[in-house]
């Protein structure tokens, strides 16, 4: 009897310890952007239907991230300004059709998801960001009968690390606000 019971609580700890595995969810997940027009409006812009996978093992305060952003599916609040953002002044999405965020790091603060710092690829060059994570949950979903993670996170980056300069001489701001919303279903 000792043995059955520690072989159980030998295979719950071996479950528990191992990160779960989830697949992003391109219909609640978004990445927005916000860049100050020369001090008047903001000009803002978003790529939708996202994909990718994530882990997450909150008992080990552990967790990745590896998303795939699809220029092909960036809006914004015109057919024209979208165009102009797809071209090679700016996201030249022709060379470059995606972006990319893999995480390195989940940072947590007890049990709460804080921060998600990783490596974003934009216009074919990669450079470390910081996500701060406004909010980060995980609840059992009733629709798709699993459990769902995610969060709100935000970061401002300088633009002309990655190479995009258009207008920044011509006094155009080179921060740029993100703003990514990210859920991810857990797979059974």
């Amino acid at each position: 009897m000792k043995k059955i019971i520690a072989a159980t609580v030998l295979a719950f700890a071996t479950v528990s310890a191992t990160a779960a595995s989830y697949e992003i969810d391109p219909k609640h997940t978004n990445a927005r952007f916000m860049i100050d027009h020369f001090g008047t409006s903001s000009n803002v812009g978003g790529v939708y239907e996202i994909e990718g996978s994530m882990e997450f093992n909150p008992a080990k305060r552990t967790g990745s991230v590896d998303i795939t952003l699809p220029l092909a599916n960036l809006r914004s609040s015109s057919d024209a300004f979208t165009g102009h953002l797809k071209s090679a002044d700016l996201f030249h999405a022709e060379k470059f059709p995606e972006m990319r965020f893999q995480s390195t790091k989940f940072h947590f603060v007890g049990k709460k998801v804080v921060a998600v710092s990783g490596n974003l690829t934009l216009l074919g060059k990669t450079h470390p960001v910081k996500l701060r994570a406004n909010k980060f949950n995980c609840y059992n979903s009733p629709m798709l009968k699993t459990e769902v993670c995610g969060g709100d996170f935000t970061t401002t980056i300088d633009r002309t690390k990655w190479g995009m300069d258009y207008l920044v001489s011509a006094g155009m701001s080179k921060k740029v606000r993100l703003d990514i919303q990210i859920e991810a279903a857990k797979n059974n």
